[in-house]
């Protein structure tokens, strides 16, 4: 939580270095999601997508072509972030402080220098294969680069540039040096090679060479002082099948029955609490402090439901989002798998793109543990039970495993980024409201559902109850409607729900206004829910759209078509919000909730 000091140095410290490495690198950072719990504040995550386009045929990350040259280019190598990839492969204790691996230095200009003269080489056509150097360093990928390829390496750590004295053929081939990347170079092209990246100004230097006997060797000068079967470090290691078992807290999480919590006195008081959760609050702290607009492709910027930059020279545009929410994962794997994924696509369906792939990254505690090892196994399966409904293909990914200090794991989190297709740039949709006049219309249905919601823990400190069900084919109904409404010109505003549900949703679609802030009045059907529970439930498959009133039978008739139940819940206009005879806040009073839920702390 951020009412922890050591949790607000750290999230200050990592939203400064995302800043101060983007910023300078001159990528956009044009959107994200912050969550706050205290199961992360030993073992904070920070995980990056990066998106890029792709001109001509993709550039591949193998060693094939017996002779040719592994080239070594970028910084030089020192001992910085030896053991950095172990290191996160274990669970932490109060020892692991004097432990903990030298953290890699960045050095964004060599980044950018990196990244043109890499993009200018591959137009050569004598880059075979290229990879950058991660985790465990030259090691893993010119083991990877190799294994991909059925092919052998001879490196010669020797011939390693070096920024530190005295370092072993161990620490050279471990090191996490930042900046440096591996080149696979036709034979006979080394010294052309060399000459581009030294106009860039950086080193590249021959290593070795790819061998046919598929072996890894590694020398130091003349000295073989490691000799393995590439095989035995990629298809032929050992898969780790273990027992499971569901965790105990769960009887008794599940067991939890929220009707027996007292309704709020004050939905006003509920409402603005919400609003100002750190969870919930606006991000506009951290956003402002990115460059977002840099190569001025940002078409919608950071704080709608998901970006969209546009492609240069053609009418489309790509839509990028990243979900997660490791509470609902908590209590149950298999439907916090499932949502992440619906979340995503839900996000790009709101500003009318169409879901291309995704890439994940898997944050859970220690699997050696039979309960974790359940959690990680029922969140996968949910994640491809969702990606097979919406025919999403999964692309890439990585773990984040062990995440436990003291015994203590995370909530296991799943982390979804996805890239969307827009074809017409200008058929989008964002989620604030246009302006005065607008109907307001849910689409999708509002169930009895709050367990493992933002409101039991906002208001109650509870987090507990069975998350909201998600069932896949109304999901892909709800957003093949909002996607085609948007596509027809039908909306003025779409905004999915999530966090906080649909009050928080109608709150920040008035906050978010397109042209400023707007209020809102709702009237709204319990239809035998709980207030509490009508306003504030999590119920997936839900979209808040506004149109004008001519377009509505257009939009009712895309909703009959899909099957899809929608509710009128009222008009846009005025300077407060007006729920039934219940809540009437001001624009002003939710605009300082919202504005100063995060920033407060910070």
């Amino acid at each position: 939580e951020l009412t922890d000091h050591r949790t607000a140095y750290l999230f200050k410290g990592v939203v400064a270095g995302i800043a101060g490495y983007g910023n300078a690198v001159g990528i956009p950072t044009v959107g994200g999601e912050a969550s706050f719990s205290p199961s992360y504040r030993d073992n904070p995550l920070v995980n990056a997508m990066c998106v890029g386009l792709l001109e001509g045929p993709p550039a591949k990350g193998v060693a094939a072509g017996v002779g040719n040259a592994v080239l070594l280019v970028g910084a030089k190598t020192g001992r910085d972030g030896i053991h950095g990839a172990t290191f996160a492969s274990e669970e932490l204790s109060e020892d692991s402080e004097e432990r903990r691996p030298s953290v890699q230095v960045g050095d964004p200009f060599r980044e950018k220098l990196l990244i043109e003269a890499c993009l200018e080489m591959l137009k050569q056509g004598y880059v075979v294969g290229i990879q950058d150097l991660g985790a465990a360093g030259i090691t893993s990928s010119a083991v990877e680069m190799a294994g991909r390829a059925g092919t052998g390496m001879d490196i010669d750590v020797a011939l390693v540039p070096r920024r530190e004295q005295g370092m072993t053929p161990y620490e050279v081939m471990l090191s996490e040096s930042q900046e440096r990347m591996l080149l696979i170079i036709a034979k006979g092209y080394e010294e052309e090679a060399r000459r581009l990246f030294a106009h860039w100004g950086l080193d590249a230097t021959v290593i070795g060479r790819v061998t046919a006997d598929g072996v890894m060797r590694v020398r130091d000068g003349d000295s073989v002082v490691a000799e393995v079967p590439i095989r035995y470090l990629t298809d032929e290691v050992p898969i780790y099948v273990r027992e499971g078992c569901e965790p105990a807290y769960l009887a008794a999480a599940h067991a939890f029955d929220w009707h027996v919590l007292p309704e709020p006195e004050d939905y006003n008081y509920a409402l603005l609490k919400l609003l100002a959760s750190p969870n919930i609050a606006s991000r506009e702290w951290i956003w402002r402090q990115y460059d977002h607009m840099v190569q001025t492709n940002t078409v919608v910027l950071p704080g709608s439901d998901a970006a969209v930059l546009r492609v240069k020279g053609t009418s489309k545009g790509l839509a990028v989002t990243s979900d997660g929410n490791g509470r609902y994962t908590y209590l149950d794997p298999y439907t916090g798998g499932q949502i992440a994924v619906a979340e995503a696509a839900r996000n790009l369906s709101c500003c009318g793109a169409e879901p291309l792939g995704l890439t994940d990254c898997l944050n859970f505690g220690n699997p050696e543990k039979p309960e974790v090892y359940w959690q990680l196994k029922r969140a996968i399966e949910g994640m491809a039970a969702a990606c097979r409904a919406f025919d999403i293909p999964v692309v890439s990914g990585n773990v984040s495993l062990y995440n436990e200090t003291e015994g203590r794991a995370i909530f296991p989190t799943p982390i979804v980024g996805m890239v969307g297709l827009l074809e017409d740039i200008n058929c989008r949709a964002v989620q604030g409201f246009r302006g005065a006049g607008d109907i307001i219309v849910l689409l999708g249905e509002t169930r009895d559902e709050l367990g493992g919601s933002e409101y039991l823990y906002a208001l109650h400190g509870l987090e507990l109850g069975r998350p909201p069900e998600l069932d896949l084919e109304r999901e892909a109904g709800v957003q093949q409607v909002c996607r085609q409404a948007i596509r027809g010109k039908l909306l003025s505003s779409a905004h999915d729900l999530s966090d906080g549900g649909l009050l928080v949703a109608v709150a920040e679609s008035c906050l978010t206004g397109q042209n400023g802030p707007v209020g809102a009045r709702i009237k709204l059907e319990l239809g035998g829910l709980r207030r509490d529970s009508a306003y504030f439930s999590e119920s997936q498959s839900r979209i808040l759209v506004s149109l004008p009133e001519k377009n509505m039978s257009a939009l009712q008739e895309l909703a009959a078509r899909y099957g899809v139940p929608y509710t009128v819940l009222g008009v846009t206009g005025g300077q407060h919000l007006e729920v039934d005879d219940v809540i009437s806040l001001s624009l002003t009073d939710m605009l300082q909730a919202w504005k100063e839920g995060l920033a407060c702390f910070l």
